[in-house]
């Protein structure tokens, strides 16, 4: 099991330099000069030259990647174009918030999503499966910012049970911060829910209707035993692979999310870097969300070789 995790923090740290090599070739090839962008259209050249030098931009890209990758591992993100803060002040004050509503919204789709997989694989042809799998297909043909706006109007506008918008801090008022987090993370997660109900009552029917499942109701097991243990735990390799490589997914929903419910979250911050052209924030933030996917994916690999001790021995992995 060690090698295995060494081999797969090896293909990490690949992935994670390839990926910054990417990040800083994407960053300065995007049109405009970055330096014009900062200084506004009708600064003076010597500004404009002032802010190249400030930023390094008039060095070759050899040495400027050199010296992000140096910074960056210092922990140094740069400042922003904007305001002048450090990027990872900035990032250390956003993130919680769309940490907070990925796991709300993780917690919604494993809670929903898993449950009625399992409730329709074992109701095969029944109602309830034909409602689980309707639901699948609703979740996963809504669009999340349509889904919010309809959120908004039931329950905002015309309910009045939950806020329309904002953010509260969890630590300053725990109540208000549910209150304004529960109808994005029920956005979020429910396309998520779709997916994880569709996967997990495939895996299910599959293990239900496997060698070990029949042997153990031959011995006379109950059926919430044989459910519950022998089929979901072998069907739970496909949900962990599922979750992981939906983290992409949830990233991208995030930034929707985020900006109907005007939350101060991960989200915003990138959408609001790229309209103002702010290059270290925007750079900082695909670097930060890479090194997260990756990191989920790594937890996956592990848990996955866990679950399944063929994967480890094999030293494959889930693909």
């Amino acid at each position: 099991m060690i090698w295995f995790i060494l081999r797969r923090s090896g293909a990490a740290l690949i992935v994670l330099f390839l990926a910054s090599v990417l990040i800083f070739l994407g960053i300065r090839a995007l049109p405009g000069d970055p330096a014009v962008a900062m200084a506004g259209e009708e600064a003076s050249p010597e500004l404009v030259a002032a802010i190249r030098q400030e930023y390094g931009l008039d060095r070759p890209l050899p040495v400027q990647y050199a010296s992000y990758v140096s910074e960056t591992l210092q922990g140094n993100l740069g400042r922003s174009t904007q305001d002048k803060l450090p990027v990872g002040e900035i990032l250390a004050d956003r993130l919680p918030v769309t940490l907070e509503l990925s796991f709300l919204a993780m917690l919604v789709a494993i809670t929903i999503g898993v449950l009625a997989g399992i409730v329709a694989a074992v109701r095969r042809g029944r109602f309830a499966d034909y409602v689980a799998t309707g639901f699948g297909l609703v979740g996963l043909s809504i669009p999340h910012f349509w889904l919010g706006l309809l959120g908004i109007l039931l329950f905002s506008v015309n309910l009045h049970w939950l806020p329309a918008s904002g953010f509260v801090p969890f630590t300053e008022d725990p109540a208000g911060n549910l209150q304004r987090m529960v109808l994005p993370a029920l956005v979020l997660g429910t396309g998520f829910a779709a997916v994880l109900m569709r996967q997990t009552r495939s895996a299910m029917l599959g293990a239900l209707s496997a060698d070990y499942v029949r042997t153990a109701r031959s011995k006379g097991l109950p059926e919430s035993k044989v459910v519950g243990v022998h089929a979901l735990r072998n069907s739970l390799t496909t949900v962990v692979t599922v979750l992981g490589l939906q983290l992409g997914a949830l990233i991208s929903g995030a930034v929707v999310t985020e900006q109907i419910f005007v939350i101060p979250g991960f989200g915003k911050l990138t959408v609001d870097a790229v309209l103002t052209r702010n290059y270290p924030v925007i750079q900082a933030v695909v670097l930060v969300t890479v090194v997260g996917y990756v990191l989920v994916n790594l937890l996956v690999d592990i848990a996955y070789a866990y679950l399944n001790p063929r994967i480890r021995l094999s030293g494959g992995s889930h693909g």
